[in-house]
């Protein structure tokens, strides 16, 4: 599968000119046989992975295991943070002139990074469809010990050999699922920006990766038999979320609420160190997440959904939870000013159709966790080792990791009762005339 991904390049309706860094994208069996032909003209590649990512290659990259530089990483204790970033930087010999980053999201997070400050290109090759920042243009780190969005670059060169990550094991590929999915709230929490602030949306890469995402939802079945030709389409899908973000230059269509989840629990300021995949996490966060969209969404069918004034921050909470950590000041220069403070709550009250009408279109908690659950994939607390009494707080905080408007965020904003979760269909609904 030859990814043609000029077909979303140049000029869009959105009104921006959507652009691309890489140059070649290869989804198929045998698709690292073109490396070498690929970066013929540079004079030092070095291949970055770690001790799994390497077995996992091996066999089908022997030749170019032999015939370039590997650094090679210890799997133990290996994260996108600034420690194993220094280490890579000082490993890494200075007439490197390209990298060949083999290996998942973590190997990728640090090789995009060191790309990036090496000014240096590289190229991916993906062990696994575990995650969907393979062509991303940033990279998730964690950077003294606060999670953040930092500026990477982005691969000139994909392959994608499906002998390589059809056989990783299905707890990475389930992973890459979860991490799917949560594009479902993370387009919402997008959508809902725009709706209330104007920030820039562009429908063509909202109806892209909602496409991607009900193909692979199609071929889940597949995906767990490990077919090759279903987790080719996963990683397709995954592969497209990492251009829509290349494509407007940051993480808005692919990373939402259900991320910041994920992003409050890898800060460890509520938990110590879980032995949990970034994919599982999001998942769990999908599930919170829609089930609190759902609560929202029915409170505001029958009329029950009071907009209130922004709220400030929560000093207290935060300088007793990231403030434990040393980060409170960090988290605070993060969010900058409120970012609910530019919000009119009669506006907001006005809009709360409009919201209505996108809220209809997410799945159902229940059976996303079903669907979930069926593929194989992790969706509750408990499963990582988290007790469900930080289930609250989790919500109440993670939306104060990024600067980022989500419905969780404006949640703050509203009122309505908490135990309003499910609604009869013949219930009518208040807000109908004003759609």
């Amino acid at each position: 599968m030859r990814v043609d991904f000029q077909q979303f390049s140049g000029f869009c309706s959105c009104g921006k000119k959507h652009e691309f860094t890489v140059k070649k994208i290869i989804i198929e069996a045998q698709a690292t046989r073109y490396l070498k032909d690929l970066i013929h003209d540079f004079k030092w590649p070095v291949i970055l992975c770690d001790t799994n990512t390497k077995k996992a290659a091996e066999e089908i990259m022997k030749e170019y295991f032999s015939l370039y530089e590997v650094l090679e990483l210890p799997e133990k204790n290996l994260h996108a943070n600034d420690q194993c970033v220094t280490i890579v930087q000082e490993k890494l010999t200075q007439e490197a002139d390209v990298l060949i980053a083999v290996g998942s999201g973590t190997i990728h997070d640090i090789a995009r990074y060191v790309a990036y400050e090496r000014n240096i290109p590289f190229v991916s090759v993906p062990t696994a469809a575990s995650v969907d920042g393979f062509v991303s243009v940033v990279a998730a780190m964690t950077w003294h010990g606060l999670k953040k969005t930092m500026p990477a670059a982005a691969p000139i060169y994909v392959l994608a050999d499906s002998d390589i990550f059809t056989k990783a094991p299905y707890r990475l590929t389930a992973s890459g699922i979860s991490d799917l999915m949560g594009k479902y709230t993370a387009l919402l929490d997008w959508k809902v920006s725009h709706i209330v602030t104007n920030e820039y949306f562009c429908s063509k890469i909202y109806d892209l990766e909602l496409a991607a995402l009900h193909e692979v939802e199609s071929q889940l079945d597949g995906i767990k038999l490990q077919n090759r030709e279903s987790t080719e389409k996963l990683m397709y899908a995954l592969i497209l979320s990492g251009l829509a973000m290349q494509m407007i230059g940051n993480s808005r269509p692919a990373s939402g609420a259900e991320h910041h989840v994920s992003h409050l629990w890898e800060m460890e300021i509520l938990n110590g160190r879980l032995d949990a995949l970034h994919g599982e996490k999001v998942s769990i966060g999908l599930i919170m997440c829609l089930e609190r969209y759902q609560q929202i969404r029915n409170a505001i069918k029958i009329g029950q959904c009071k907009v209130t004034a922004p709220r400030a921050f929560e000093t207290e909470l935060m300088q007793k939870t990231f403030g434990k950590k040393g980060l409170y000041q960090n988290i605070l220069e993060e969010n900058g000013q409120n970012i609910l403070d530019s919000i009119c709550p009669d506006e907001l009250q006005q809009k709360l159709p409009l919201i209505y009408e996108e809220l209809l279109k997410l799945p159902d908690a229940e059976k996303m966790r079903e669907t979930l659950n069926k593929a194989g994939c992790v969706t509750t607390m408990a499963e990582i080792g988290l007790p469900d009494s930080l289930k609250d707080l989790t919500m109440q905080l993670c939306p104060y990791v990024r600067r980022r408007l989500t419905l969780l965020r404006l949640s703050k904003m509203l009122e309505y009762p908490d135990e309003i979760l499910k609604i009869n269909s013949d219930i009518p609904t208040t807000c109908q005339s004003k759609l």
